[in-house]
């Protein structure tokens, strides 16, 4: 089965922050699959869902989301990078 071609002329017009996006969802995607594993010295990528409060005193629909949130640790400290509403709950 091959890709869709409109598929590919989308990913072909990714910028490079939408491109890591779409890389780490698919890298942590085949590893819960079990498709890959994790590469030696590879920082361990875990993807989660997160609703999140606006901070607007007025806001009367909070928390918002889920949203996907990729986190992983770099230097010792944890990083995280928003993905954005991307996929479906498993």
């Amino acid at each position: 089965m091959g890709l869709d071609r409109d598929l590919l002329d989308d990913i072909r017009d990714l910028d490079e922050h939408e491109l890591r996006r779409l890389h780490m969802l698919t890298q942590a995607h085949l590893e819960r699959i079990g498709v890959i594993t994790q590469a030696t010295g590879a920082a361990k990528v875990s993807i989660r869902q997160q609703s999140v409060r606006c901070g607007r005193a007025t806001c009367t629909t909070c928390p918002h989301g889920p949203y996907w949130y990729a986190y992983w640790r770099e230097d010792g400290r944890r990083r995280s990078k928003y993905l954005g509403k991307l996929l479906e709950e498993d």
